[in-house]
């Protein structure tokens, strides 16, 4: 009998469609395509999004949480500034509020979509989603305050007509963000890590329904109560990758993300001259970039919750919404330099409407710290009215 040839790790999917991807957008970079071109870099960053989630998962299982969620969250969000900056250089005046739009859309999206889906898949799972709310209600405060600077003042203040920032504002609020990002940081990852863990779950045997088997620092978070019942439980005890492989798929992972967002940026003329041309809003490109953008967390997100593992859900989208906000804002005010026109970050009422709307349903929702298929389908609810909206405003 023939012994089974091994495949080379080169020819895996995982290492050459971030590589296509990449090439894709070399050669797409600054042109006019035409739709089956379109098509095409479409396809690339699809393929791109699903190598960015499988790295994602491997560098997390070697660094273990919440570090894997945090890599992921900034990796996305550093090259989403990139691309909200090279926009608007080449964009006038048009763009003006092009980063208001995709950090409000990015913090919906996370908030929201995010979270939304991912207590609606672990409810499904184990008919209550369970997760630490000390973690995840410190997240959420550090979201609504940075929102609140950042997109909610510039309506009121008075330095400047419009909702604009002065530059003395701004700076104070590219400060005030980075100083917080930086704190969550430190409070995620050293100070209070086991805030930002799995909680584990335990059948109840009167009801059925899951509970938890502790939280915060009574959790033990490299264990579930029976692994061997459920397949996907089994993926966290196998073997952590090795440090190579770990390096590698860092790497992978970079090219991908750089792969996704400098094809969104390809194919965006496309999405600009498709929104212009239906009528809608300006703002809607906001979202689409947002949507393409954070496509690799919410993957990552729900087969975090397919696995039991709510709280890297909420890890992914709080950690996201944190890092969009406190970095684009820092660097949108360096930007504001050299970019020509005005830069309009603040939100209008509806906005503002929706805004408080997610942060008042968020801290009822995280308070108990479980959740059921009521609170996720609240925020997928909250999350159409946005995307509707955006649309019809």
């Amino acid at each position: 009998m023939g012994t089974k040839t091994r495949r080379s790790p080169l020819v895996d999917w995982t290492v050459l469609v971030p590589v296509v991807a990449l090439v894709a957008l070399v050669f797409s970079w600054g042109r006019d395509l035409p739709g089956p071109v379109v098509v095409l870099v479409a396809l690339c960053l699809a393929g791109a999004v699903l190598a960015a989630v499988h790295h994602a998962e491997v560098v997390a299982h070697r660094v273990g949480e919440p570090f894997g969620s945090l890599i992921l969250a900034v990796a996305v969000t550093v090259i989403e500034v990139a691309l909200i900056v090279t926009l608007m250089a080449d964009g006038g005046d048009k763009t003006a509020s092009l980063a208001r739009d995709t950090v409000f859309a990015a913090v919906m999206i996370t908030c929201n979509g995010i979270v939304g889906v991912s207590l609606l898949v672990g409810a499904l799972r184990n008919r209550v989603a369970v997760f630490n709310p000390e973690g995840s209600g410190a997240a959420l405060a550090t979201v609504a305050t940075l929102a609140t600077l950042s997109l909610v003042l510039p309506t009121f203040t008075t330095s400047k007509p419009g909702p604009e920032f002065s530059t003395a504002q701004l700076t104070f609020a590219a400060v005030a963000s980075l100083a917080l990002y930086g704190l969550f940081i430190a409070v995620q990852t050293v100070r209070h890590r086991d805030y930002f863990l799995r909680v584990d779950i335990q059948p109840d045997p009167a009801t059925g329904s899951a509970a938890a088997a502790g939280s915060g620092a009574a959790a033990d978070p490299g264990r579930s109560a029976d692994p061997s019942a459920d397949p996907d439980r089994q993926e966290g005890h196998a073997a952590p990758p090795t440090a190579r492989a770990a390096l590698i798929s860092l790497g992978l992972l970079l090219v991908a993300l750089v792969a996704v967002v400098g094809d969104a940026k390809a194919v965006s003329p496309t999405i600009e001259a498709a929104v212009a041309k239906a009528g809608l809003p300006q703002a809607v490109v906001g979202v689409i970039i947002a949507l393409l953008v954070l496509l690799p967390e919410t993957l990552a997100a729900v087969r975090a919750a397919r696995r039991h593992r709510v709280q890297t859900s909420l890890n992914l989208a709080y950690g996201s919404a944190i890092a969009s906000i406190g970095l684009t804002i820092p660097a949108i005010a360096l930007a504001s330099i050299w970019l020509s026109g005005p830069l309009l970050l603040g939100l209008g009422p509806v906005h503002m409407v929706l805004l408080a709307l997610t942060v008042v349903v968020s801290a009822l929702t995280l308070a108990p710290g479980r959740a059921t298929l009521l609170q996720g389908g609240v925020h997928i609810v909250v999350l159409a009215a946005y995307l509707f909206l955006a649309v019809s405003p």
